[in-house]
């Protein structure tokens, strides 16, 4: 969300930034992405949990290839919606959604156990992460899953959403994200996928806007107007066929700019 505070300011020289990507989502015999060559690029890993994408074996494999390398796991919960990949809204009772995300995570973190490595922190993902910026109900259902499973467990969002505000009440650590890979509204939101030019595909592109908001804390909005965009982390999603050569674009301009990639958690 825009910052009137801050409007015509810049910040130069940041020193760190975290690089996330969503895999583990393949399941079975159908396979999306490349998850092996992202997570020799990524600092953190949000692993799918089952309800939205992934069967037991591949999060068990996931797991492994981040305890290999060093990455940080972290839960990526969603609805119970396998066949729309977790990205269509699903009015829950709260109660249910909070129960359901704490099944995810806990159903990761044995998975993650037994690979060597642990669930470092929870991430929504897709229709719930758009949901939990502005549904107070939702965002809450999913703050109460963590806070009852581990309290010590970051929480990574939208800046200014509703999922944030209701974790950091919660005494919960909240990291702000931003996203390398998708277009924002002048509000500071993502714009839909429905719409024209929401996905970005261009890497240069991409990466030289990455640089900017990182060091500037600003990004252009799907009209041309500035956005002033404060965040922890760099989400690339692992899902578009150019995933990997955009997160390695994006690591060797940061490198080029002095920014270290390491992980919040």
């Amino acid at each position: 969300m825009t910052d009137p505070a801050v409007e015509g300011g810049a910040r130069s020289g940041a020193a760190t930034v975290d690089l996330n990507s969503d895999v583990g989502e393949s399941f079975g015999r159908w396979e999306l992405g490349d998850d092996a060559a992202m997570l020799e690029l990524v600092t953190s890993a949000n692993v799918a949990c089952g309800f939205h994408a992934g069967d037991a074996s591949t999060l068990r494999r996931t797991c492994d290839v981040a305890a290999e390398r060093g990455v940080s796991v972290g839960a990526q919960v969603g609805y119970r919606d396998l066949a729309g990949f977790g990205r269509r809204f699903i009015d829950m009772d709260p109660v249910e959604l909070r129960d359901d995300v704490t099944y995810q995570i806990g159903a990761l973190a044995g998975l993650a156990r037994v690979a060597g490595t642990s669930v470092r922190y929870v991430k929504p993902h897709g229709a719930l992460y758009n949901a939990a910026v502005h549904h107070e109900a939702q965002a809450q259902a999913v703050v109460d899953a963590v806070v009852a499973y581990d309290a010590s467990l970051p929480l990574l969002g939208l800046p200014g959403s509703a999922l944030l505000a209701a974790g950091e009440r919660a005494g919960l650590r909240t990291v702000r994200e931003a996203f390398a890979d998708r277009a924002y509204t002048p509000e500071g939101t993502l714009v839909s996928r429905r719409e024209p030019g929401a996905v970005l595909h261009d890497a240069d592109a991409v990466a030289d806007r990455v640089v900017r908001l990182v060091t500037e804390r600003r990004l252009t909005a799907i009209d041309g107007t500035d956005v002033t965009v404060d965040a922890d982390s760099i989400c690339v999603h692992g899902d578009s066929p150019d995933a990997v050569a955009m997160a390695a674009r994006i690591r060797e301009r940061l490198a080029q700019e002095g920014v270290a990639v390491e992980a919040f958690a």
